[in-house]
């Protein structure tokens, strides 16, 4: 199906008005280290059906996250293939591992579940799943200036959607929200929302994750796993956890946070076991979402066979896809300093054939210690949006493709789901990674109509 044009939006209101209140309303601090984006007087509209869609999408996420939990420990325990827990093994230390097995957090997987979904012509593309999401503080500061700049604005979650939903996936007593150095930059954002956290599930606060001390309170964890060697406390966080003796969400599972899953997902050999876990009919609906996948390695077929959807014998043969072949994504899956953002991204129909074929000799290379998945890449649709050019003091629109970032919280009193707010982040249209980027436009998402 082919992109609509892009539609100009409607000017309703004081469009210079709005944005100036917006730029007015950050917090003094800030809510990104160094960080800017464009201005804008308007949220991002979804359609009604576009809205339902993705509350429906929480609860079937949570399933899915547990179900690949169980398909991981299922491995490890020897009852489902060795090879899945090997993939998802790779890189990680033996510590860390047994301590995502302990009792105590058996079956636990992350509170805070955020897909990344690219807007297409025909719905939604999850390009990967998040458990440790920046962002949190922005667009629950985002829900609440829109929603006072216009009463009638539908904000998704509503305006406070994000603090309550952020609040109920702890225990009543608080928590401490631990951030580390190498996440340092969206410190503010998170002190930002600590202080709009109601006080009757308090205290919260907000602590250098390198230097603290357990002191029995819940823990939201706000680093990555790779920097475990710098966090003087986390052996402690781990025992702490492995005992029952605290929550710490997103909890120290790694195999949760692989990139890999979306291409296990698409794995013949597990198509029964996905079934029977999640039902057929959600797995049809995730494959959906869910773009074809594979995990990259060294391995050959046998003469006769090729790699499914691929139709080639070896991952090396893609050093020689031709630019219309490579719409393709090399990403790195993680628990490695280059797995988060877009840092080992690299999208083949926007890079030299010669840059394309180092990339995946990277991602071969990689395979025993940070294994790669190769993603098949589909376009975001095209859309208009407005934004306030602050040099000029003008309204200006800009053509785009928008990547939605909905925050999904699962509370910790009945297990439910909420959507607390999304964020709609439209990059420049000629932009193939669509990211946080200073050309980008940052907007909460209404529901039109």
């Amino acid at each position: 199906m082919s992109s609509p044009p892009p539609e100009a939006p409607r000017p309703t209101g004081d469009w210079n008005r709005k944005a100036e209140r917006v730029r007015a309303a950050l917090p003094e601090r800030g809510l990104f280290a160094e960080k800017e984006w464009r201005v804008s007087p308007e949220p991002f509209v979804l359609s009604a059906a576009e809205a339902r869609r993705l509350e429906a999408l929480g609860p079937l996420l949570l399933r899915y996250q547990r179900a690949c939990d169980l398909l991981y420990r299922r491995s490890r325990g020897g009852s489902l293939a060795p090879w899945l827990a090997a993939y998802l093994d790779r890189g990680k230390p033996d510590r860390l591992l047994d301590a995502g097995l302990a009792r105590g957090v058996l079956g636990e997987t992350a509170r805070v579940i955020r897909p990344d979904l690219i807007l297409t012509p025909d719905g939604f593309c999850a390009t990967e799943l998040d458990s440790v999401p920046g962002g949190m503080g922005l667009t629950a500061w985002l829900g609440e200036v829109y929603a006072s700049l216009d009463p009638a604005h539908r904000i998704v979650g509503g305006p406070h959607g994000m603090a309550e939903g952020f609040a109920s996936i702890f225990p009543s007593g608080g928590a401490d929200l631990l951030v580390s150095r190498e996440s340092a930059g969206y410190r503010p954002e998170m002190e930002w929302l600590a202080d709009r956290l109601p006080a009757s599930g308090g205290p919260w606060g907000v602590a250098d994750a390198e230097s603290y001390a357990v002191a029995g309170r819940s823990v939201y964890r706000f680093f990555e796993l790779f920097d475990l060697p710098n966090i003087g406390s986390a052996d402690s966080l781990m025992d702490a956890a492995a005992r029952g003796e605290i929550q710490v969400t997103a909890p120290f599972k790694p195999w949760l946070e692989e990139k890999l899953w979306s291409a296990l997902f698409w794995s013949l050999p597990l198509r029964a076991t996905w079934h029977r876990e999640l039902r057929e009919s959600n797995w049809r609906r995730l494959g959906e979402i869910f773009p074809r996948s594979w995990v990259v390695e060294p391995t050959e077929v046998p003469h006769h066979a090729a790699l499914p959807g691929l139709e080639i014998g070896s991952f090396a043969e893609l050093k020689s896809f031709s630019q219309s072949e490579r719409g393709l994504v090399l990403k790195m899956s993680g628990f490695h300093e280059r797995a988060w953002g877009s840092r080992s991204v690299t999208v083949g129909q926007d890079v030299p054939q010669a840059e394309w074929a180092a990339a995946v000799d990277e991602a071969l290379a990689s395979f025993e210690t940070a294994p790669y998945v190769l993603q098949r890449f589909r376009p975001g649709r095209l859309v208009s949006h407005p934004w306030w050019n602050e040099e000029t003091g003008r309204i200006e629109t800009m053509e785009g493709r928008v990547r939605l970032c909905p925050y999904y919280f699962v509370s910790a009193a009945d297990g439910s789901v909420r959507l607390g707010g999304v964020l709609a982040t439209i990059c420049p249209a000629d932009k193939k990674i669509l990211h946080g980027m200073r050309e980008a436009i940052l907007v909460p998402c209404r529901i039109g109509g």
